[in-house]
């Protein structure tokens, strides 16, 4: 009787549309996972606040032992509880990364295209301006060929590096050897493409590595 209400949940009656696309939110990430793992373990930590930008590091344990470590960040210029959005978003990630809803969750390709979403819940009403904006933005840039890669990495970008580097047990130096390996220069010399590319590839090795430990 357990596995049946536990195989009870329907993503596909809870998705939204976001930029076209199905996604499912965080909320309904978590039923899901209260049905299927009712004895699953959730911790977070807020690896870094600065005022102008906060980064959690959300890890979940299913009680077969398999877990995961999702990361997120945000700052005041995109949400006023940017603090609780970093915190949403990296639980929402960890989530992803155990097949909770990553079919539904365009945020877990790190660069999302203009409009982006974060993995979190969001007033999509209130933000419409500044989305139409953003994506108004980018099509101007890409109709003068402005090249993404040829933009400085944002201190942003930096401090998230530093600190996956920092979890993953990985100095300056060795960061510094890897993205010289992978870009030919150092990480803070990167370009915003590059950059968040080197995110996207850390994010995976960290993730790989909690689902083998």
């Amino acid at each position: 009787m357990a596995e049946q209400t536990a195989s009870a949940f329907e993503p596909g009656r809870h998705l939204t549309k976001v930029g076209g696309s199905d996604y499912l939110e965080v909320k309904w990430r978590l039923v899901w996972l209260r049905q299927q793992h009712p004895a699953a373990e959730i911790e977070t930590e807020m690896v870094s606040e600065t005022g102008q930008l906060a980064i959690f590091r959300a890890r979940i344990t299913l009680p077969d032992g398999g877990s995961a470590t999702g990361w997120g960040s945000e700052g005041p210029d995109d949400f006023r509880d940017y603090i609780e959005k970093a915190e949403t978003k990296a639980i929402g990630r960890a989530l992803a990364a155990l097949g909770f809803g990553t079919q539904f969750c365009p945020d877990f390709e790190f660069g999302a295209s203009a409009g982006r979403v974060v993995d979190a819940p969001v007033d999509f009403a209130s933000t419409k301006g500044r989305r139409l904006a953003a994506v108004a933005s980018g099509e101007q840039e890409r109709r003068a060929g402005v090249a993404d890669a040829g933009q400085a990495a944002t201190p942003r970008q930096l401090k998230f590096i530093s600190a996956i580097g920092r979890e993953a047990g990985l100095a300056d130096a060795e960061l510094d050897a890897e993205a010289q390996r992978l870009y030919g220069r150092p990480y803070a010399g990167l370009g915003r493409r590059d950059a968040s590319a080197f995110i996207e590839q850390l994010q995976a090795r960290r993730g790989t590595a909690d689902l083998a430990s």
